[in-house]
Formats: structure tokens, sequence, C-alpha cells
């Protein structure tokens, strides 16, 4: 008997049942779409008496009171209607005045109402006099919004505008006086910040559930007298859960031509139905998701629309439903739900697992359960590839390339981080026992930068994607690259080890950048070197790669611009008496035609010095080859180990060899008068400061002077070294912060502290912040900053 009473007071629950009426799904969920939190609660019933939310029908189809009573957007509301009704006997009245509805230019005659602002509505009349006609009513609750008067609006119209957007109507007001505007928008904010949280049933019914999660026949009564929680065939009126109203820009900032967050849940859940009937799935899939990439309060209303369509499924093991499985599995790898969406979708998947063991369906819900233990958010949508793969439940394939010719494919999920692969690399590559450390760096032609540790690799693929669409030539072909990173021990490094020839490699890369100060003849020395490590013995049948890959280039462009030896020029000849001087001509027609033809000779002669200019650069270039493929021959007889091995011997002679060099612009003050184009080095001990092209050291600090670092606005990183501070402009700000973190990061990890992180750059980004450390520290006690 007790559960039959407990039934019972289940049956109250029929007013989300109205699905089944003569009214439809339409009207159901369009007009009992909010219910006041406070209605629950203040009347003293439980969680399961719940007041019908339709208004009450009389025998011929009206409604119980009169429409000229009760506004229309009032009906919809699920509120009390003694609250509704006590505005009328005895309104409390907040502001009131004379205002223009809608302000139109030309020879149309404005018209203005009488605007009442109550603490439950804004209304408007025809006259300010007692029993003017009410000609329309806003109610206002939590989830309205208020625009605040612009200068845009007042340019054009000459008026101050406030817009109030409700569930129903949008009022644009307009006064030609701003603190009238300004007043308004104030009192109708306030009003709106007075009002409870309103929800919707489905939100209502999702916390029942988790109340009753633990008794398996309430939650069956629920879903069987509340089709909202189930699958439909009929298009979605209204959003699942509570939106604010109004405009997207005016709430949510996006600049993709979005309509306002419910429509645009209206519209998520039509582009879902149709995955039932599409030939290829993807890209609609793609679409949803870009959608809550950019729209993060439509995460959880996805989320709720996909529980909806995996639940109570006529046919669930056809191919069309499972895709609305797949559909879930690339969210949950791509977004999390808020706690409360997240508690629901896990007991959701528990639950289709319990009725149906063994099926794909199973097999998904243990997928994505898995998925949701591991997933961060994004920054990129997934791609095309990664879609079809999680369709299938399966991982990628990811090439990882590392210097020299060699690459690796590692199986990746859209969890992996480049820590993980970094780690994985190690083990495979035996760099495990390695004192150096490595990172992962984007790369391509002409550019390359460190990945931070916590970055995902799904996303760095997806933007490789995004960027050979963009531009498919050659130079912008991206690639990931297992590099070293820190060098913390050189002398440590084995000569038959792969590490070797990473260093072999990076030396090289420098060289060829033009980073390692060095004569001529040692550069041609080791591109010698180079060619008889890569290729071997000379033979006139052995290709041999262009100059730009073994010597430096603008070696040969500043050996061609310097100035030929030989006395100082003349000085100018002042002109003869009576000429005018060099580069003035006369005024009058004659001056133009002379100053026309002036103007063509010298683009004529600019244009043959080019071509000189050029002519020479292929000659130099050629003479360099040749010297090089001369040196090349003398090396007939070396091993690919003994070549790399002379090339790192010369490469050693530098004192900063092993130190990463970043172009900045050094102030020589600190009011920033005057700059110079240096070299900053960052090395395991210490930071330097070179001028370009010089094997000397103009500067150089030890980590253990070095007081405080950091980021001093957008481009200028500043360096306080005893009492001096150091400031530099460039481009390079986040690659310097990390690079410095992690060698106090990896010098502290040799040190014994925490010997598990040795060999990572962690961290996806850099604290831009301002770093103190102790006065003069050791190198031991400088602190860890992640990266």
């Amino acid at each position: 008997m007790p559960l039959q009473g407990f039934c019972w007071f289940l049956c109250c629950r029929k007013g989300f049942n109205l699905l089944g009426r003569d009214y439809g799904e339409k009207e159901e969920e369009e007009s009992f779409e909010l219910r006041n939190k406070e209605d629950l609660t203040c009347n003293g019933r439980g969680p399961l008496e719940v007041t019908l939310s339709q208004p009450p029908r009389t025998a011929n189809g009206t409604n119980g009171h009169s429409l000229s009573e009760v506004p229309d957007e009032m009906k919809n509301l699920i509120i009390e209607k003694s609250k509704i009704m006590g505005l009328e006997e005895n309104p409390e009245l907040l502001v009131q005045g004379w205002l223009f509805r809608d302000v139109h230019g030309g020879w149309i005659k404005q018209r203005r109402y009488w605007f009442v602002l109550s603490q439950d509505s804004l209304d408007y009349y025809n006259g300010s006099e007692r029993g003017a006609v009410r000609l329309g009513t806003l109610v206002l609750t939590n989830l309205c919004s208020v625009v605040w008067p612009d200068k845009h609006t007042y340019k054009e119209t000459g008026y101050w505008s406030v817009t109030v957007h409700g569930r129903k109507h949008c009022y644009r007001l307009f006064t030609r006086h701003f603190n009238e505007a300004v007043h308004w928008a104030c009192a109708i904010q306030k009003v709106i910040d007075t009002k409870d949280p309103v929800e919707t049933p489905t939100q209502l019914l999702i916390r029942d559930i988790e109340e009753s999660k633990f008794n398996p026949e309430v939650i069956e009564h629920i879903y069987q007298h509340n089709p909202i929680l189930k699958y439909t065939q009929s298009p979605l009126y209204a959003p699942l859960l509570a939106f604010p109203y109004g405009s997207l820009e005016h709430t949510f900032h996006s600049g993709k031509g979005y309509a306002t967050v419910r429509e645009e849940a209206v519209k998520l859940f039509n582009c879902l139905q149709q995955l039932e009937s599409a030939r290829d799935p993807v890209a609609l899939i793609q679409g949803v998701l870009q959608t809550c990439l950019d729209l993060r309060p439509l995460r959880d209303e996805v989320y709720c629309q996909l529980v909806k369509q995996t639940s109570s499924t006529p046919q669930p093991h056809t191919a069309a439903h499972l895709r609305y499985w797949q559909t879930l599995t690339c969210m949950s790898c791509t977004f999390l739900p808020s706690p409360s969406i997240l508690k629901y979708l896990r007991f959701h998947l528990k639950r289709i697992q319990s009725q149906c063991p063994d099926s794909e369906m199973d097999n998904y819900a243990s997928f994505i359960w898995e998925a949701l233990e591991k997933t961060r958010c994004r920054e990129c949508v997934p791609s095309w590839e990664e879609i079809q793969v999680l369709m299938g439940r399966q991982e990628m394939l990811c090439t990882v390339h590392y210097p020299g010719p060699g690459s690796c494919q590692l199986h990746i999920s859209s969890h992996t981080t480049v820590n993980e692969v970094v780690r994985r690399m190690m083990e495979r590559l035996g760099l495990k026992d390695s004192k150096n450390t490595f990172a992962l760096f984007e790369q391509n032609t002409h550019w390359e930068r460190p990945v931070g540790g916590n970055t995902i690799i799904a996303d760095i693929l997806t933007r490789f994607q995004n960027l050979s669409v963009k531009g498919p030539d050659s130079d912008s072909q991206w690639r990931l690259c297992f590099k070293l990173y820190c060098l913390l021990d050189i002398d440590a490094i084995s000569v038959d080890s792969i590490e070797y020839l990473f260093l072999f490699e990076q030396c090289h890369e420098m060289v060829v950048r033009g980073q390692l100060p060095a004569c001529e003849e040692d550069l041609q020395t080791l591109a010698a070197l180079r060619l008889q490590s890569v290729i071997g013995d000379f033979s006139t049948h052995s290709p041999c790669p262009p100059l730009d890959e073994l010597f430096p280039g603008h070696m040969i462009e500043a050996r061609l611009l310097a100035p030929p030896p030989g006395p100082p020029p003349a000085p100018p000849v002042a002109p003869a008496q009576g000429c005018p001087p060099s580069g003035r001509f006369p005024g009058g027609l004659l001056g133009g035609a002379l100053w026309g033809h002036a103007a063509t000779a010298a683009h004529k002669h600019k244009v043959e010095q080019d071509l000189r200019l050029r002519s020479r650069l292929k000659e130099e270039a050629a003479a360099v080859m040749c010297t090089i493929v001369e040196r090349w021959k003398g090396l007939a007889g070396y091993s690919s180990r003994d070549s790399m091995a002379a090339y790192l011997t010369i490469a050693r002679q530098w004192s900063g060899f092993g130190c990463t060099l970043y172009e900045v612009d050094f102030y020589m003050s600190s009011t920033g008068s005057f700059s110079q184009k240096l070299w900053l080095g960052v090395a395991a001990t210490c930071i330097s400061l070179y001028k370009q092209g010089e094997a000397e050291a103009l500067e150089c600090f030890p980590y253990g002077q070095i007081c405080s670092y950091g980021v001093s606005d957008s481009n200028t990183f500043k360096i306080t070294a005893g009492d001096r501070d150091l400031l530099f402009e460039t481009t390079k700000l986040t690659e310097i912060m990390q690079l410095m973190n992690a060698y106090f990061s990896a010098t502290r990890c040799q040190r014994g502290r925490n010997p598990a992180a040795v060999g990572l750059a962690d961290g996806t980004a850099v604290e831009l912040g301002f770093h103190r450390l102790p006065s003069a520290p050791t190198l031991v006690e400088l602190p860890s900053h992640p990266v």
C-alpha cells in the first residue's frame, strides 16, 4: 500500500507528460519550459509534487482566466499565478516615464508610450492617466538581459537606446537624454538580478534522477511518464536547458554570425536529427563540435540532446541510431560537461550498459566513460581524420621525425599529450638514461618552435591540417620533430649513440642559419665534412645538395655588399654658379619632363643593378661550392662517424657551443632611448650576450647572479642581475621563458630532487609574470618555473 501511495504521488509528474495529449510536443516544449525554483519549496511540496505547468483550460478550450487579464507571456512561464495577479491589485512601481518605443527617420511621426517598471514586469500604456490601456507586458526573469546605451545608436538616430530582451518580446526604448537611459537600464538590470534562478523541466527531471538514482522503480517511472527525456523524431522548439534571452553579441562573444544561443540550441538539435539520414556524417559532427567550441554554454545542451536521443530508441542497433553514439563519443573526447550534466551523463551510460549488455551501445558507453576520465578542453575541433577514427573507437597514427632522415610512427588517442610522446620516443630510441632533455618541435622549412608538454597532440595535427589547407606549397608543410632541448652534459654523449647524431644534426642547423660564429674557411670545412658524413667519398655521380643546405647564405651576401677597400670617397663638388643644385630641376613643363626622364632612368638603373648583384651572387656561390667540393675530395676515406666527430670538434671551439641563440634588441638604457641588435644565448649555466657574427660574448651572467627575470610588457623581456636591469625586445618571449624554466627544472632534477621529470619540457604555457629568485642563489637553489 505505501508503494501504491508513492506511485500516486509520482503521477503528479504528468505535468511534463503532455506530449501525448492534443496539444502536441511543440506546445509542451514552448509553453512549459521554465519553472521558478522557489515554487518547489515555498509551498511545502516535496521534489516529486510538481504543479501542472499547463494553464487550466475550460470546456470550450479557452484558458480559465481571461486573456485580457493575464498577458500571453505570463501564461507561458511556470510561475505562481498569485504573484502575477498581485501586480494588478497592488503594483509596486519602481520607475515610470515617457519613452519612445521605436525611432524612425524621415516623415514618420515618433510615438511615445508611458512605461512602468515594477518588481515583475515592464509594461507600457497609451497614456499616463489612471485607467490608461496597457498595450504590452514584458515579464522579467533572471534570464532577461539589458543592452546599455551606446554611442553608435546615438550617432545614427539622435536617441540613446536601452534594449530589454525577454522570452517572447524585445523592447527597444529610446530617449534623448543619456542620464535617463542609464537610469532605466540600471533599474531594469537591478530587478533582473533580484530574480530567482529559473529551471526548465529537463533540469528539474535531471535533479530528480540524481536524487532517485538508487531506486530503479522511480527512475523507470520518471522515464516512462516524461517523453522529454526520450528519443523523438519531432523537432525541438525550445532548448532543454535555460539560456539568457537576447542577441548573442550582447551575451556571449562571437564574431561568426551566430544567432542567439537559444536559436542555436534548436538548430543543433536539427543537425543531430539529420545524422540519421546523412550519407557522410563527419561534416555534420564537425559542425556541431565547432559550434560548441565557439559557444561554450551550448556544450551542456548538446550533451542533454544526445542523451535524449540515445534513450528508449525504437531501433537502437541500426546504423542511423549509432550516429548519435558516435557524436557523443566525439563530444566526450573534445569537451567536458558541467558537473551536474556529467553526473547525468554517467548515470545514462550505466543505464544503457545494464539494459544492452554486449552490444555496440555498450561498447560506445564504455569508450565514452574512459574518455571522460582523460578529456581536457581542446583548443581545436577534431580533424576529419580524427572524427573518422573516433567513430570506430580506434587510435590515430602520428609520425614524429627526429634529426636526420629518421622518423617514428606512434599510436595516439585524442588525449595523448606531448609529454607522453616524448617519453615514448625516448624509450623507443634508447634515450631514457640521457642526462640531456628532449622536446617536440613544430617545424617547417623556415620556422620551428618547441611545444609545451601538456599540449594535446591531436590539436597540433589539426592545426597542421588547417595550415596545409591555407597554403599547400612545400614551404608550409608542417611536421613534429623530436630534438635535443636542454644540453646539460655534452661530454657524456657517446659517439656511437643516436644522441650524437642529434647533436650533429642540430649543430649543422645552427651553422646553416648563421648562428655559429666562425671564419669562412672553417665554415667551408664544416660543409665538406657534412658532405662526407652524409654522402661519403666524392664521386662525380654522387648527388650534391644545394649550397644553402651546407653553407650560411648571408656570408656570401655580406661579402658582396661590403664596401671595397680603397681610398675614401672624394668630397662632393659644389655646383657652378647659376646652375641648380644636384637633384633639383627648374620648374615649368621642361622641368617636369626632365624629372620624369630622370625617374625612369633611375628605375632602370636599379633594375640593372639588381640583375648584376644576382649574377655576382651566383658566381660567388659557384666559387664557394667549388672550394667546398675540393675540400670534400681531400676527406676521402673518412667514415661517417669520423666526419661527424671532426665537424663537432671544430664547432665546439666556440665558447658558446650548446646554447640556444635568440635575436633580440638590447636596450642600452632603461628608458629605451637606444637599442642594439644582439644575440641572447640561453645555456645550461648562464645567459650570454653576443654581437651577431662575433664569437666572443659581450657579457655573461651566470644563473647565480640573476635575481629575477620575466616579461615587463608584451614584447619586452627583463633580467635583473645584481644591481643591473637588462631589457630585451623580442618576439620569442615565450620560447626564452620556456627554455630558462626548463633549464632550472632539469638542473634541479639532476640534483636528485625530482628525477622523474628529467627529459621533459613541462607545461603548455609559460608563466609570463616576473620571477623573483633568492639573492645570489646557487644553481641548486634556483626554483623550477613550470613551462
